[in-house]
C-alpha cells in the first residue's frame, strides 16, 4: 500500500479564517498609520533593499493619503548606534526626506524588529486616541518586510490593534537560506505577508485598495 501524501494546489484555510477574524480593510479615515524605519539605510549600501525606491514611493502616496485624512502618524526608526548603517545621528540612518515627519507627528525610536517592545509606542497610541486591547486598526508600511514589519505587526496583533500591511509600501532583500541557496527577495518578500496574512493581520496590495 503506497503511503505518499497527495498534494493539491488549493490553499490550506487561515488562522485567521479559523478563529473568524475579520479579513476586510479598514478605512483609512478610522486608522493611525504606522511608518516603520523608513531610512536611508535602506537605499544604498550594504543594507540595500530590492525594491527599496518604489516601496519609499508608495510610502510617501500612503503618507500623503493620512495627512490628508487627518489620522494620526507615527515614524519609527531603528537606532543602531554611532557608525553604523543604522545610525539615526547621520544621513545615512535618517528618515527619507520623501517621507519625514513634519510638525505634530510623532517618532518613536526603537533597537528590536517589534516596535513595540522596549518603546513608547503603545503609549503614544494610547494618547493618539489608539489603546491597546481597543481592536483599533493600524496601517502598517516600511522595512524591512520579514523583519520589523512582520514583527511589529506581530506586537501590534499581541496587543489587541488590528493591524493591516500596505505590500506595495514595504520592501526586503535576498537572504542565504539554511540548505545555502539564495531566498530571492521578491520569494521572501511574499513568504513574510503571506505569514502575516494567516493570523496576525491583513495584507493589502497597494496604497489604493485601502477604502477612504
Amino acid at each position: 500500500m503506497s503511503t505518499r501524501t497527495h498534494t493539491t494546489d488549493q490553499p490550506s484555510t487561515t488562522l485567521r479564517d479559523v478563529i473568524g477574524l475579520d479579513n476586510q480593510p479598514p478605512k483609512l479615515s478610522e486608522s493611525a498609520l504606522i511608518m516603520i524605519d523608513f531610512q536611508n539605510t535602506y537605499r544604498s549600501g550594504v543594507m540595500a533593499l530590492d525594491g527599496a525606491e518604489p516601496a519609499l514611493a508608495a510610502g510617501a502616496r500612503l503618507l500623503e493619503r493620512a495627512r490628508t485624512a487627518g489620522i494620526p502618524v507615527v515614524h519609527i526608526l531603528n537606532d543602531g548606534g554611532e557608525n553604523t548603517p543604522y545610525d539615526i545621528r547621520a544621513h545615512i540612518g535618517a528618515i527619507s526626506d520623501e517621507v519625514a515627519p513634519v510638525e505634530g507627528e510623532a517618532v518613536v525610536v526603537k533597537q528590536f524588529p517589534n516596535s513595540f517592545h522596549a518603546t513608547d509606542l503603545e503609549k503614544t497610541l494610547g494618547d493618539l486616541g489608539f489603546a491597546a486591547g481597543s481592536g483599533k486598526d493600524l496601517i502598517i508600511a516600511g522595512f524591512m518586510t520579514h523583519m520589523c514589519v512582520n514583527y511589529t505587526t506581530q506586537g501590534a496583533f499581541n496587543l489587541g490593534y488590528r493591524p493591516t500591511v500596505v505590500a506595495e509600501a514595504t520592501a526586503t532583500r535576498s537572504l542565504t537560506a539554511p540548505d545555502g541557496t539564495v531566498l530571492p527577495a521578491a520569494a521572501l518578500q511574499s513568504a513574510a505577508l503571506t505569514s502575516i496574512i494567516d493570523l496576525f493581520g491583513t495584507v493589502v496590495p497597494a496604497v489604493g485598495a485601502l477604502p477612504a
